[in-house]
């Protein structure tokens, strides 16, 4: 890695200021793609330090019934990869919001590794979190990325020895993601009693900042998670609210509203 990514500069930043970061997830290509470029907008103005960009993949194992949906509409709607990097492209006219990939192996691998993380990078994304690929298999993919001068998320979870962790935050870059619970993603009523013990567990064995997702859905929620994260990941809960406004600019405008207030819950922290 030669220079701070978009990712590692804006979380460097909020750590300087004494802030926590606020990171959403949205589906690339769900609705469509120009209304992702919209949502993705929306969001900045909203408040959002970073964006999870989610390359739809029609076998989702890791997600929840929400983004699995979401994928499904996404691929039906014709959101091939290279479509979604020509979006990428077109936003980066427009904003330098940090944008991370969040991605499965097989839509990075059927093109070519190499040439699919080039993409990435001349479109203008800044890193991947890639959630199926071991960090005992991934050096050689690191190795492609950190040349390019992309950041490569861990993941990390309850079920993750400690020993596992070390080698996990390790090979990262831009920032460590916590899961907070066990199973796939999707909204839930309180955070998993664990997810405490997990953070405090990571932050002892690396110097990145550190996030904590899965499950997250309410002002309250975000607020309790980086009481010790560095910064909170919200997903099904930004798909869902997307997905059910009106697929236009009043409705799109109306979900980013309540996104706002989970921004600002967490920033008063």
């Amino acid at each position: 890695m030669q220079n701070a990514t978009r990712i590692a500069a804006r979380l460097a930043d909020l750590k300087a200021r004494g802030k926590k970061g606020f990171i959403a997830y949205v589906t690339g290509g769900d609705p469509s793609l120009a209304a992702t470029e919209d949502i993705i907008l929306r969001l900045e103005d909203a408040g959002v330090d970073v964006v999870e960009l989610g390359v739809p993949f029609s076998d989702p194992l890791a997600d929840g019934p929400t983004i699995q949906a979401a994928a499904g509409r996404a691929l039906a709607a014709g959101a091939t990869w290279s479509r979604l990097m020509g979006m990428v492209a077109r936003l980066r006219r427009r904003s330098e919001v940090p944008l991370l990939l969040f991605s499965y192996l097989n839509p990075l691998l059927v093109r070519g590794f190499d040439r699919t993380a080039r993409d990435a990078a001349s479109a203008g994304a800044d890193g991947f979190l890639i959630l199926d690929l071991p960090v005992e298999e991934a050096a050689k993919n690191f190795q492609t990325l950190d040349r390019l001068n992309l950041d490569h998320v861990g993941l990390v979870t309850p079920t993750s020895p400690a020993e596992r962790i070390k080698r996990i935050v390790a090979a990262s870059s831009g920032f460590v993601y916590c899961v907070s619970r066990e199973g796939v993603t999707g909204v839930q009523q309180q955070l998993a009693p664990g997810a405490v013990k997990l953070l405090k567990a990571t932050r002892r064995l690396t110097k990145l900042p550190v996030a904590l997702g899965f499950g997250i859905a309410t002002p309250q929620h975000a607020a309790a998670a980086v009481q010790e994260a560095d910064a909170v990941v919200v997903g099904s809960a930004i798909v869902d609210r997307f997905h059910q406004a009106q697929h236009t600019a009043t409705g799109r405008a109306a979900a980013a509203r309540w996104v706002g207030t989970l921004v600002r819950a967490v920033k008063k922290v």
